[in-house]
């Protein structure tokens, strides 16, 4: 079986072990989150032996080519020397304002060290100075100059109680990142767009939409929040405010449980859509929030009329 060499350390590698796994099984304290080859928390770099394309799958061109890998999704059939990322793939940033934005969901804003180029809807892998990582989406445009965040405080969740309860502005983190594809893409500006986000699902839509009106989208856009109740529903001033100032931005709330008002509708959020839009041709969707949801709702846009290339999502992996 192949080695891992790793700080001058040599592993060998149990049949269909990963990188990750084996680092963690030798009491290596890697970052990881997901675990599932989405948030990037737990790339390394490879100096040495052949890295499968599997453990690239999503990384930046430039990353690849200097050896970068996800170490969770690395299966490798040769000697692999690894180490971790350079300076270039990570940046150091302070914690600039934590704020409450409804019962279970903070809003972080970050305040890089050193310039980074991303885009709203994208990714950050946020981690802590003993290590801990978790990834989170870009709420915020480039050019604001902190970096938002939308943290939901899960029980027993480790870096959100961190978050919620001990950290403090002038902290330090490290940024690593960004990665994913699901933001905007200018071009075809009368095109009708869709978002559609539970919970924090939330965090990249509001990106996306700012940044779609920054760049002059003229086409009707329609943003769907969905929520468990009223209660976990957040920047609802905000967003009517967005909507207010727009005739061609549509936002509407969703909650399974609770009495429907103006503005707020009860049901599953798919159910929401169809029965407003059954027929889609012609839109470009972006789908945020829980997997299951994101997957389910992926396939009836597509059965409504919406292209597999103008379907857009970013699921939301729970930490392993």
């Amino acid at each position: 079986m192949p080695e891992i060499e790793f700080e001058g350390r040599a592993f060998a590698l149990v049949p269909n072990e990963t990188v990750l796994d084996a680092l963690l099984r030798h009491g290596i304290n890697a970052a990881h989150s997901c675990k599932a080859g989405s948030c990037g928390s737990c790339m390394l770099r490879a100096t040495s032996g052949q890295i499968p394309p599997a453990a690239q799958t999503g990384l930046k061109e430039t990353w690849k080519a200097q050896g970068y890998f996800l170490a969770c999704a690395c299966r490798p059939e040769t000697n692999l020397t690894v180490t971790g990322v350079g300076s270039d793939a990570q940046i150091k940033a302070t914690i600039a304002s934590l704020e409450l934005l409804s019962q279970d969901v903070i809003r972080v804003r970050l305040r890089p060290e050193s310039s980074i180029e991303f885009r709203a809807g994208q990714y950050i892998t946020l981690l802590r100075e003993d290590g801990l990582a978790r990834s989170y989406s870009i709420a915020s445009l480039p050019h604001e100059g902190e970096m938002e965040l939308h943290v939901r405080m899960i029980p027993n969740g480790r870096m959100s109680a961190w978050l919620s309860r001990e950290a403090k502005p002038g902290d330090r983190v490290t940024l690593l990142g960004p990665n994913g594809e699901c933001f905007y893409v200018a071009g075809r500006p009368e095109q009708p767009l869709i978002l559609v986000g539970t919970g924090t699902g939330l965090a990249p839509l509001y990106g996306i939409l700012r940044d779609a009106l920054q760049q002059g989208h003229s086409g009707p856009i329609h943003l769907f929040h969905g929520a468990l109740q009223k209660g976990g529903l957040y920047l609802v001033d905000e967003l009517r405010r967005i909507a207010g100032n727009d005739a061609h931005i549509d936002y509407t709330r969703a909650v399974l449980n609770g009495d429907a008002e103006e503005g707020l509708a009860v049901g599953a959020i798919d159910q929401v859509i169809l029965a407003r839009y059954p027929k889609l041709a012609g839109w470009r969707a972006y789908v945020c929030g829980d997997p299951a949801m994101v997957q389910g709702l992926k396939k009836k846009l597509f059965l409504s009329g919406i292209a597999s290339r103008d379907i857009h999502s970013d699921a939301f992996l729970p930490s392993a």
